[in-house]
């Protein structure tokens, strides 16, 4: 069986899904959460899109800067220069 690495997760209690619903939903929306039980974790809700991006195995890489592949670091660049004409504004 694979071991996944679990990154630290906001944490609610299993009881807050009664009480503070809308809390927790907002909370997902954002990024997984964990569902506490006996203070440990035993769930994670998370949105629709991240689900489905999971089960797809979603496909991101991580790139050195120097070791980027020329069409990446020009999309990088581009949006770099997009964001930077954008905040002078």
């Amino acid at each position: 069986m694979e071991t996944l690495i679990m990154h630290e997760l906001p944490e609610f209690k299993a009881a807050d899904l009664t009480r503070h619903t809308s809390d927790l939903f907002d909370a997902a929306i954002r990024s997984p959460i964990a569902i506490t039980k006996h203070r440990k974790p035993k769930f994670v809700l998370m949105s629709m899109d991240q689900y489905q991006q999971l089960a797809r195995g979603a496909t991101q890489q991580a790139h050195m800067v120097d070791e980027m592949p020329e069409d990446l670091k020009a999309l990088m660049i581009e949006g770099l220069e997009r964001d930077l004409t954008q905040s002078d504004d």
